[in-house]
């Protein structure tokens, strides 16, 4: 009862929503890039939030189904069919033993994410499934190991199946440039010139980008700040490197580093920005801590009013 891999893809990995409580033993959460997304995907199939998904990033993914089940696709639309037939992201399709799910390149966004009902079966380590390879952990052999031509994706098989989609109200906007950010305690040591640059400023996206962090590339900002002693780093966290170039870390970021930070990426802003490409442009946008909070609030009271 299993997706055999036909065409491992790019980079495919299992994710559920993280490893967390580690931090201070050097080890990252890694998790799903674009949460929400994930989130949803779960939502369509009532899977339990945190049932292990397949993270689809650039795509070039086909899958063959050796027993009957009801998936999920959500996030960026990777021009997915299903024996050949189109299937759109954001909503649930009826799968029987034989058909072939195939991904194609990038049309719209960079990560998808394919449920399947029940979630993908893999043992946790330290509490979560969540693929990271840097550190050689989680994912279907718990050894951090990206999916491979051949391997066989345990799930169980049912025969149920209910047609649902998402509301396009509900679907995030991936065009959306403006990415919000909180300020944190170290963005008083920038210059009010270095802020409005900032905050004014068009970056591109770099070819520097991976599920460790986005190095952008733009106005310089902060060139003239001192190192700083190496302190633990939350996700979103942007740091300013003595090039002057922002990186945005992400789910699998280092758990400590001794850039300053003049800002954090929302988690909602950083599902968005891990669903840009290289050679993108984005620009930052202020939001409070309040604020930032009832937008997170809010996304995650649509999901469960939904359900």
């Amino acid at each position: 009862m299993a997706f055999k891999v036909l065409k491992p893809g790019m980079l495919t990995l299992l994710q559920d929503l993280g490893r967390h409580g580690y931090q201070h033993l050097g080890v990252t959460s890694g998790g799903p890039m674009d949460e929400v997304a994930f989130r949803w995907g779960n939502a369509l199939l009532d899977n339990p939030d945190n049932s292990p998904q397949l993270e689809i990033t650039f795509g070039m993914l086909s899958l063959e189904a050796t027993q009957p089940t009801s998936i999920a696709i959500v996030g960026a639309d990777l021009e997915a069919t299903i024996n050949g037939e189109a299937a759109m992201p954001w909503q649930t399709y009826e799968i029987k033993a034989g058909d072939v799910i195939h991904f194609q390149q990038s049309k719209f966004g960079l990560r998808a994410y394919l449920a399947v009902k029940g979630g993908f079966l893999a043992a946790p380590v330290l509490g979560s499934v969540a693929t990271v390879m840097r550190e050689s952990l989680g994912g279907f052999d718990g050894k951090g190991s990206k999916v491979q031509k051949g391997d066989l994706l345990p799930f169980h098989a049912t025969s149920n199946h209910t047609p649902r989609h998402l509301p396009r109200l509900a679907i995030p906007n991936y065009e959306q440039v403006e990415i919000d950010v909180v300020t944190g305690y170290q963005y008083a040591r920038f210059s009010g010139l270095d802020r409005a640059r900032f905050f004014n400023s068009d970056y591109t996206l770099s070819q520097n980008c991976d599920r460790m962090g986005y190095r952008l590339e733009g106005q310089a900002v902060g060139q003239d700040q001192p190192g700083i002693i190496s302190e633990g780093i939350a996700y979103g966290a942007i740091q300013i490197p003595s090039d002057g170039n922002p990186i945005v870390l992400l789910k699998d970021r280092q758990t400590i580093g001794g850039y300053p930070k003049i800002g954090c990426v929302t988690s909602i802003s950083g599902g968005l920005l891990a669903q840009k490409k290289p050679g993108d442009k984005i620009g930052f946008r202020f939001m409070t801590i309040d604020q930032a909070e009832r937008e997170r609030h809010l996304q995650m009271s649509r999901i469960n009013q939904w359900r």
